[in-house]
């Protein structure tokens, strides 16, 4: 079977969509693209070759799962950039023996996302 992907957009639920917002885009600097429902329910945001998915599922909060991975230039000066702005990391910046510079952090809901760069 021969086929290809292309881009991969992981969809994160939220428990407040305006939080959520002050966050990726206020925080992160990914910029809105797309919103559905009235009230919202659905958002997209992005930045370069990311795009997020969020969706509201009211009462959410995040697990113990990574629920998405970002690839960076820069994850020393994205980590600074965090922790400057209180958000709270849950794996410290490391060099991992995978071959990579990582980090995990959690957005308001607590939802683990894993941050890294080719060593």
């Amino acid at each position: 079977m021969t086929f290809t992907l292309g881009r991969a957009a992981p969809t994160i639920s939220v428990s407040d969509v305006d939080r959520a917002l002050a966050f990726y885009v206020g925080v992160l600097g990914l910029q809105e693209t797309f919103r559905n429902g009235q009230p919202t329910s659905f958002v997209i945001v992005e930045r370069g070759a990311t795009e997020l998915h969020l969706a509201l599922e009211p009462g959410h909060r995040g697990g113990e799962q990574n629920v998405a991975h970002l690839m960076v230039e820069g994850p020393d000066a994205l980590h600074e950039h965090l922790v400057a702005h209180g958000v709270p990391i849950v794996g410290e910046l490391r060099d991992a023996d995978y071959g990579m510079r990582t980090f995990v952090m959690a957005d308001p809901d607590g939802n683990r996302i894993d941050v890294g760069a080719d060593l």
